[in-house]
């Protein structure tokens, strides 16, 4: 496991993806666009199932596909195949599992700010869980249980005041965020009790996700703790044990040559000792633990390829030069960059190249200074128009959080699997752009 897909390799410069050239690659479906490793995918969703059976055994509960990383049915119905579940955040996601086929019953639909709409279209559907945030969700998912004659189960999300070493806008457990209930201000206690008016909505246990792109695993450890104490506390005053405890993902993958990603055969164990320590500390059973692992499944299966429209040396400040490396795409493309500052890395894919390396910004094709995909690199000065550029590690948000901004119409994604490629997610239109308009 790597930066690039199990089935990506190099010959005499160039990039094949399962035995495709960029070139063959670029000619057939144009860039930019998405290309996704399908059996690095299955194999990776597989890897994390397997260990969360192997490391927690009768108490593994379900490793939930979170959608937001990447999402469309084609996708969709390998998860549904591999026998894994999937999070989602919002109708449209729900309807997409839905499309694909997922079992109903392997469906947590999360969201701080769910709609009446949503609630009602996932309970209707019989998904398995959702995961309350509010208190007012409490009383929606109860009225909505109530009206199509169900007992909804729920988990209620919490925060467990973790300050995840991680990006501001990815760390999601510390106290001063939109999502969950606080467990040190007392409103995750708050938000028990007021479960226990409803007899339409069944609590299972509890949420928590500390953040996204977390390289270690100690963090996992303490949110494990947190939440088990206050399993803790739900026993000793209702007498009984809740059965479940969801403690997310945010499990790193590599995006640049150094980068350590945290692998199921390293994450699951670390979990496992941590949750084992805390029942027996605070004298419960071990609840079924379930994980959100997305961007470690999709993350490292997926290479946008651009082709190269302009290059130009601009001479700086400060003495110097950085060539600047303009390619048809960018921010619409792939916004963590300017989002994040996150990092990717990039090679030429077309072919070899043994000119000097120089500083370069690799930067996209929009209106907008902060249109930069790397700011930094080293590439090779010979880099020229009509060059392709492959940037891996990109299945995580990138086709996800693409816009259309400048009315540049989404890349596709096409699915490359046994030395065959076809598209799962088709490129966008000018006609699809002017279909909005009345």
């Amino acid at each position: 496991m790597s930066m690039w897909p199990r089935n990506a390799s190099f010959n005499s410069g160039e990039l094949f993806l399962s035995g495709i050239s960029a070139k063959d690659l670029a000619k057939e479906f144009d860039t930019p666009a998405f290309f996704i490793d399908e059996d690095d995918f299955r194999l990776r969703a597989n890897a994390w199932n397997q260990e969360l059976l192997e490391s927690f055994g009768q108490n593994a509960g379900t490793v939930y596909y979170a959608a937001k990383a990447f999402i469309c049915v084609e996708v969709a119905r390998w998860i549904a195949e591999i026998g894994i579940g999937i999070d989602v955040c919002t109708g449209g996601e729900l309807a997409v599992a839905l499309a694909g086929g997922i079992n109903p019953a392997k469906i947590e639909v999360h969201g701080n700010n769910k709609s009446v709409e949503e609630i009602n279209s996932a309970v209707k559907a019989r998904v398995g869980t959702i995961v309350i945030d509010s208190l007012y969700e409490i009383e929606r998912v109860a009225l909505a249980a109530k009206s199509a004659g169900v007992v909804q189960k729920v988990l209620l999300r919490l925060t467990p005041g973790i300050e995840a070493h991680t990006h501001e806008s990815i760390a999601t457990a510390h106290e001063d965020v939109k999502f969950g209930f606080s467990i040190a201000s007392g409103a995750a206690w708050t938000a028990v009790l007021a479960t226990q008016n409803h007899p339409e909505i069944e609590l299972r246990g509890f949420h928590s996700h500390i953040g996204s792109q977390i390289f270690g695993t100690e963090s996992f450890g303490i949110a494990a703790d947190r939440l088990i104490e206050f399993l803790g506390k739900y026993r000793d005053e209702f007498n009984a044990e809740l059965p479940e405890l969801d403690l997310g993902g945010g499990y790193a993958i590599a995006y640049v040559p150094g980068d350590k990603e945290l692998t199921p055969h390293k994450v699951l164990p670390a979990l496992f000792k941590s949750v084992n320590e805390a029942c027996k500390k605070y004298s419960l059973s071990i609840p079924k633990i379930s994980i959100e692992p997305g961007r470690a499944i999709v993350g490292p299966t997926m290479v946008t390829l651009y082709e190269v429209g302009t290059v130009k040396d601009v001479t700086l400040e400060e003495g110097g030069q950085r060539k600047y490396i303009s390619v048809d795409g960018g921010m619409s493309d792939n916004i963590r960059p300017s989002l994040y500052a996150a990092e990717y890395t990039a090679v030429i894919a077309n072919r070899a190249s043994t000119a000097p390396l120089t500083d370069s910004r690799i930067v996209g094709k929009h209106c907008e200074t902060g249109d930069i995909v790397i700011k930094d690199i080293k590439f090779p000065s010979d880099i020229a128009p009509g060059d392709l550029i492959a940037v891996p590690a990109t299945g995580a948000y990138g086709r996800s959080m693409a816009s259309n901004y400048n009315h540049v119409p989404r890349p596709p994604v096409v699915a490359i699997n046994e030395s065959k490629a076809r598209i799962i997610l088709r490129r966008e239109t000018i006609s699809d752009l002017l279909s909005l308009d009345i």
